[in-house]
C-alpha cells in the first residue's frame, strides 16, 4: 500500500477513522489503536480519547499487535470484560456487524463474525481467554490458532450487514465498492 494502512484514504476518510467510527457506533468503548510502522504518524491523526498501544515487535506480524492490544487493555481501570478485535483494512465491516457481537460481550465470550458461514472479523474475546490468546498469538496468525477448533467459539452471521473483504493492495482499494452499491446502507440504519 506504500505506507501504513491506517493512513490510507478511502472515499475521503482515513481507514483508521473509518474503523474507529464503526467501533464507536457499534458500541465499543474504550477504543485502543495498536500502532507499529509509522507509529507517530498514526498517533498524530487519532482523536484524543483514543488509547494508543505501541506494538514494538510489529514487524513480527499480527501476533505482536494482538499481544500489545491485550496488554494495554489489562492496564485500563476498570479492565474491560471483553475486547472486540477489528482490523483497519476491513472498511466494509459496519457498526451494525460490530453491534451484533458487542451486545453479547462478557468475560467468557468467544464470538466471531461470519459471512455466509465463513468465519472472519471482527472477533469478540472475553477476558477469560486473553492470556491463552496472547500466548498463542505468534507471527502473522493473530488469534487464529486459539480460535481454530475451539469448542467455545460461536459464529454470528453478519453477511446481511457487512462486507468482510480486506484491502491489501492499491488495486483492491480502487475496486472497493461504495456502501450503496453493496446494498448495505438501508440495513445499517435500521
Amino acid at each position: 500500500m506504500g505506507g501504513p494502512k491506517a493512513l490510507v484514504e478511502l472515499e475521503g476518510r482515513l481507514l483508521v477513522h473509518r474503523a474507529l467510527s464503526a467501533l464507536r457506533d457499534g458500541g465499543c468503548a474504550p477504543l485502543i489503536v495498536v500502532v507499529g510502522a509509522a507509529a507517530e504518524a498514526v498517533r498524530a491523526v487519532l482523536p484524543p480519547e483514543v488509547h494508543v498501544a505501541p506494538a514494538h515487535g510489529w514487524a513480527e506480524g499480527m501476533g505482536a499487535s494482538l499481544r500489545a492490544g491485550l496488554a494495554a487493555l489489562e492496564e485500563l481501570e476498570p479492565v474491560p470484560e471483553a475486547v472486540l478485535v477489528h482490523l483497519v483494512d476491513l472498511p466494509g465491516v459496519t457498526a451494525a456487524a460490530i453491534a451484533r457481537l458487542t451486545v453479547r460481550a462478557g468475560p467468557d465470550a468467544l464470538i466471531r463474525a461470519s459471512y455466509d458461514g465463513r468465519p472472519a472479523h471482527p472477533v469478540l474475546i472475553g477476558r477469560s481467554h486473553w492470556s491463552a490468546v496472547s500466548a498463542s498469538a505468534t507471527g502473522d496468525s493473530g488469534a487464529r490458532a486459539y480460535l481454530s477448533g475451539n469448542t467455545a467459539l460461536e459464529l454470528v452471521e453478519c453477511a446481511d450487514v457487512a462486507d468482510p473483504a480486506d484491502v491489501d493492495t492499491p488495486e483492491q482499494l480502487a475496486r472497493y465498492p461504495k456502501p450503496a452499491s453493496r446494498g448495505l446502507g438501508a440495513r445499517e440504519s435500521g
